[in-house]
């Protein structure tokens, strides 16, 4: 919140000062032409950051990545800008010299702004500090994220790697104290050991939180350690209801699938045209696909591939494909070939948002080789969803393990402000990998 606001007081001290710049004086007149217009661009601005990541937590660093992003997102938005400008006459003025003064103020300024914030997020005194006790992957992975990012607000003071077995476990009070400790992180199996029960109650007044390492480990990497979790977890995370949420989601999906696939026909047809001049075979392509309940039904998409992709049996796609025709690579890096899966939204075997639909034959084998696999077709499969934002594209059993924790995460925490979440997201997704 603190650095949006920031951003809104320097977008709008940017307009200010480029107006007084160029006219030598701010009447009301030349405010209220410009304050609207720029209003409906400064909101498109921020939701740009927004969906570029510059506001979150884990980007906050001043490092390469951070400013090639920021200076990306700069020059997106003086075209976003320029465009809607020129091509948009609602918005009343075609500025040309006080869009790009007011770019280039607004650049300078942010770029002090959040150099200045991003250090005293990483530089200042964090707000959790934390006793790790135990050790596997999981924590080992957790203590080095937290290490490389202090800007999340969490510091390892203390790490009993032992567990139980640790020496300094009986001197609990003391190296809370010590060390300023105000959270103790604690996986499950240790919590629930009575002796551990007991120390770590007694030391509650110390005035401490105690976090499970799943939860934390959540909340940091935005998707649940399979490791961690045993089905009693499950059982009380997953099974709550969500009717409000399902009430709301299907009727707006089909009204919004419906609208799109009206407005994208024109665009369906020719795409279908370039797919059967281009290679010998069907336009459409259709697979089985197991939806929510294992239910299958038939996937709809652009054919991307040669008619005899699989004459050797169903195979995972692999990036570069060489099954891939040449229109096809462009329709599976812009997701064009998805298209007629507004289709299967309308017949309720998709939704926009939920974990990818599997192959019943790669479902059957995950569901042996990966745990609680199962778990992902309690609700309808998505167009997109939260694994496909956060991870790379994969077609292998540790892939599929991999994506399996972000889908966890969106089956626990799912609501139409995730979903929105997503969608945003995706449009981000799309062009970064658009080749």
């Amino acid at each position: 919140i603190t650095l949006l606001l920031g951003d809104v007081l320097i977008l709008y001290a940017s307009l200010t000062i480029t107006l007084f710049i160029r006219y030598g004086e701010l009447n009301r007149v030349i405010i209220d032409l410009h304050f609207w217009p720029f209003t409906a661009i400064f909101f498109i601005w921020l939701l740009s950051f927004y969906i570029g990541g510059l506001y979150d937590l884990r980007s906050l660093k001043n490092d390469l990545d951070f400013y090639k992003k920021f200076v990306s997102l700069l020059i997106l938005n003086g075209v976003i800008a320029t465009l809607l400008f020129y091509f948009l006459p609602i918005l009343g003025i075609t500025p040309k010299t006080n869009l790009f003064t007011a770019l280039l103020i607004f650049g300078l300024a942010s770029y002090f702004w959040r150099t200045f914030y991003n250090t005293l997020l990483s530089s200042g005194a964090p707000e959790n500090r934390i006793l790790m006790i135990g050790y596997n992957k999981t924590v080992e992975d957790l203590t080095d994220h937290i290490a490389k990012n202090p800007q999340l607000g969490y510091e390892t003071k203390f790490w009993m790697k032992e567990g139980l077995q640790d020496k300094e476990f009986e001197h609990l009070a003391q190296i809370i104290l010590t060390n300023n400790i105000n959270l103790i992180v604690v996986p499950a199996h240790i919590k629930k050991n009575s002796k551990a029960a007991r120390l770590i109650y007694k030391n509650l007044v110390l005035g401490i939180e105690v976090m499970d390492l799943a939860e934390l480990y959540e909340k940091v990497f935005q998707k649940l350690p399979l490791a961690e979790l045993e089905e009693v977890w499950f059982l009380e995370n997953l099974s709550k209801s969500h009717k409000v949420y399902e009430f709301i989601k299907r009727p707006t999906e089909v009204i919004l699938a419906t609208l799109l696939a009206i407005i994208l026909s024109p665009i369906a047809a020719l795409l279908g045209l370039l797919v059967a001049i281009t290679s010998k075979g069907p336009a459409l392509f259709q697979q089985k696909r197991s939806g929510r309940n294992e239910q299958e039904f038939m996937i709809h998409k652009f054919r991307t591939m040669r008619a005899d992709a699989e004459k050797d049996g169903p195979q995972w796609a692999k990036p570069n494909d060489d099954r891939t025709t040449l229109i096809g690579r462009f329709l599976r890096s812009s997701h064009l070939d998805e298209i007629p899966q507004l289709i299967n939204i309308i017949r309720g075997d998709l939704s926009f948002v939920g974990p990818r639909p599997e192959r019943p034959e790669f479902v059957t084998h995950l569901k042996k080789d990966v745990p609680y696999f199962e778990l992902r077709l309690l609700v309808r499969p998505g167009i997109t969803g939260w694994a496909q934002i956060n991870y790379k594209y994969g077609a292998s059993v540790e892939d599929a393990y991999e994506k399996l924790q972000y889908d966890m995460y969106y089956l626990k925490n799912r609501s139409i402000t995730l979903d929105f979440i997503i969608l945003l997201r995706t449009v981000k997704y799309l062009f970064t990998n658009l080749k």
